[in-house]
């Protein structure tokens, strides 16, 4: 692990000033913190993992909050069962997964045009779950998965 990153990290989450630290940039220090202090940063994480899944720029995209979704399970589970928080952000991450699963169900047949849309999408989302997480370049953004 580049000890850089981490001490980037950390400097970014204490000049939030915030409890918690929403969007990319929250899902890049977590993802990140969270490899070195699982139990520390975890829950956060998991978090901040659903409320990316439910932002409206992944509206159009339900692999991705499928992927957001199973990756803030995992985490949770992850979890030591002495952490306070565990039981309540598993809790939180399995009944938003479970919600996603059940508006996939009812949503309408994908057509046959949609459905070659849908497999790139869910090659990028698989794709971004296993990765590293990284910082952007100067000029570059950053994408919530």
């Amino acid at each position: 692990m580049d000890q850089d990153m981490i001490v980037l990290a950390r400097i970014k989450l204490l000049s939030a000033n915030r409890r918690v630290v929403r969007g990319a940039e929250g899902l890049w220090i977590y993802r990140l913190l969270t490899q070195v202090e699982p139990e520390t940063y975890g829950s956060k994480l998991a978090y901040v993992l659903v409320e990316a899944s439910a932002s409206p720029l992944l509206r159009e995209s339900p692999e991705r909050r499928l992927a957001l979704l199973d990756e803030a399970v995992e985490v949770a589970k992850a979890l030591d069962t002495s952490n306070p928080y565990r039981a309540k952000m598993l809790a939180r991450a399995l009944a938003a997964r479970e919600r996603e699963a059940a508006g996939r169900a009812a949503g309408p047949l994908a057509s046959e045009s949609s459905e070659s849309s849908e497999s790139s999408v869910a090659s990028v989302a698989s794709e971004a779950v296993g990765r590293e997480p990284r910082v952007a370049s100067h000029g570059e953004s950053r994408q919530l998965v």
